[in-house]
């Protein structure tokens, strides 16, 4: 075996034994030569420039156009300026769940358009692809052939005994753990379900599960795929016992999942969607090189809620603080809302019972939901907070002009934060909460995934004072300034110095270009005058309202945002 393999082999001795390994090495030996016949590899750093939308591939829609082809004109028309890449959300048929149900990972859901569509998107933007691999639709040819008593499918899914003690598993959902299913001699099944009864987990036990999977990704990187999220990564190794979540089986499959696809393209980051306690989720940075390049910076979206609801930046700063990176090729994912509601376990441990609480009581105050999760005691906690992101962050009840200052300020802290910054495409155009889609679909995850209509979208975004086209040039403006800075380079230093229980703020320094920027955000509804004397020495320049600093005292406006470049004065040094 070459030396460059043997990592991989280890990795394969580890999950399955020498016997399993030495069959499973030699399918991956196989789909390492075929896709290198069909895939060239492309360096690539993160840059500044380096901002991902978060869209359903059906997101904007017009009569007798395939959605994914009015997607891209809508990009083309309107981000192509500021947005580099595009994070579609599971385009596969699927069966429930938005998508997150898939029913054949190698196939483009006629109801948004083909493979065609894809790679025209892949030429002009960079993608990302959902890699949905803890779980399957009942659905798909996979579990049916599993029912139907295929030995080919033989233990890709969990049949378990339901007496079985399962009360240690981390459940995500209040639903059943196992779900009844009938196979073809008329026997009941009890098969493993983290999520739904629709979404049936694989058995990464079974090594041939492994090598569909990775067949499965590999295509995806085929198809243009430059980043691939590992959907609901943290529950994909089970052992009854044991909490099933976090497993070292786990952390040892991703980083299997890297090797081998780094074998055929060595420029593919990995992310990893693990929606838990802060600690726990950036245990998947692994050691800095070896587990993702990057990592959902889940506590952020609810810190920024709380931070807004009590005009307190105290919390967050502190957070903030304590944040670190294993390596310098690693970096965080700051994103504010997406498809999901706004998790609430990333903060467990951030935020008391009564903090959480308060959220949760002006979010229903507001129309919005809150869903629920099972716990170990037979009780439930709140999961994530369903609204849009605008109606968690401001009032419903408030002027256009608060609301828009308050949905920008939030975002504008992402932005800044190191690593690469994720916008959802309702937050980037101003979506409030769609109340009719959960009274429609009965699913409180509706509220924020409204799908539109491509010309009115376009009309709304150009009227002047509408609350989308306030929240939408403003954000473009944002972003405009973001990529064309190098003090945000995702790599780029950074601190969080104290002004302050009202104020927010965020140091990025980048050695290469000795630039560094001070970030300020008045999460207060008053003016705050700052001190800026320890961090701006020389004359500087305010990016968003391209005025001069000329003195070390400012005063930042009530939800205010200020970036302060400061370019080192060689001459003085």
């Amino acid at each position: 075996m070459p030396e460059k393999m043997d990592a991989i082999y280890t990795r394969l001795v580890m999950l399955y034994g020498e016997v399993h390994a030495r069959q499973a090495m030699e399918g991956i030996e196989k789909l390492i030569a075929a896709y290198r016949e069909k895939i060239t590899p492309q360096p690539y750093r993160l840059t500044q420039k380096d901002m991902i939308l978060i869209t359903y591939g059906d997101q904007v829609v017009r009569i007798d156009e395939e959605p994914l082809a009015t997607l891209k004109h809508f990009l083309d028309e309107h981000t192509e300026d500021v947005i580099n890449t595009v994070h579609i959300l599971p385009f596969y048929p699927y069966s429930s769940d938005d998508g997150f149900s898939v029913i054949d990972y190698k196939d483009v859901s006629p109801r948004m358009g083909s493979w065609e569509n894809i790679e025209a998107l892949a030429e002009s933007y960079r993608l990302m692809f959902d890699g949905v691999i803890n779980h399957i639709s009942q659905y798909s040819y996979w579990f049916k052939s599993f029912l139907a008593g295929d030995p080919a499918y033989k233990d890709f899914f969990i049949d378990m005994d339901p007496s079985t003690d399962l009360s240690r598993v981390v459940r995500p959902r209040t639903l059943p753990l196992l779900h009844e299913y009938r196979d073809e001699t008329g026997k009941i099944r009890y098969i493993w379900t983290t999520f739904s009864k629709d979404q049936v987990d694989l058995n990464y036990k079974n090594y041939r599960v492994l090598l569909a999977v990775l067949d499965a990704l590999l295509f995806y990187v085929e198809k243009g795929a430059k980043i691939i999220r590992l959907d609901a990564i943290a529950f994909v190794w089970k052992e009854p016992g044991t909490s099933c979540i976090h497993l070292p089986q786990t952390h040892e499959l991703i980083q299997l999942m890297r090797e081998v696809l780094h074998r055929v393209s060595p420029e593919l980051m990995i992310i990893t969607e693990t929606n838990v306690p802060h600690e726990e989720n950036i245990s998947y940075f692994g050691n800095g090189e070896n587990e993702a390049q990057m990592v959902y910076n889940f506590a952020l979206p609810p810190l920024l809620a709380h931070t807004m609801l009590k005009e307190d930046t105290t919390v967050l700063k502190e957070w903030a603080q304590t944040l670190s990176l294993p390596s310098d090729k690693v970096c965080f994912f700051n994103f504010t809302a997406s498809h999901d509601g706004c998790g609430l376990r990333p903060v467990s441990e951030l935020l008391s019972e009564c903090e959480i609480e308060d959220l949760v009581t002006v979010v229903k105050k507001r129309g919005g939901y809150v869903s629920y999760r099972a716990t170990g005691d037979g009780g439930k906690s709140p999961y994530e907070l369903n609204a849009s992101y605008i109606d968690i962050v401001s009032d419903p009840e408030e002027p256009n002009e608060i609301r828009a200052k308050k949905m920008l300020l939030t975002q504008a802290v992402a932005l800044a934060m190191p690593g690469v910054p994720g916008i959802y495409f309702h937050s980037l155009v101003g979506s409030v909460s769609d109340f009719n889609a959960v009274k429609r679909t009965a699913v409180y995850r509706s509220i924020n995934r409204e799908k539109l209509n491509f010309d009115i979208l376009s009309e709304e975004l150009n009227r002047p004072g509408n609350l989308r086209a306030m929240i939408f040039r403003s954000y473009k403006k944002l972003l405009s300034i973001r990529r064309n800075e190098s003090v945000f380079d995702p790599y780029a230093s950074f601190s969080f110095p104290d002004f302050g229980k009202e104020v927010f703020a965020i140091h990025r320094k980048n050695k290469k270009s000795s630039e560094s920027l001070l970030a300020l955000y008045n999460f207060s509804k008053n003016p705050i005058l700052c001190n800026i004397s320890n961090f701006i020495t020389h004359p500087a320049e305010e990016l968003i309202s391209s005025e001069r600093v000329e003195n070390g005292m400012i005063t930042v406006a009530p939800y205010a945002i200020q970036w302060i470049k400061q370019k080192e004065d060689h001459e003085n040094k």
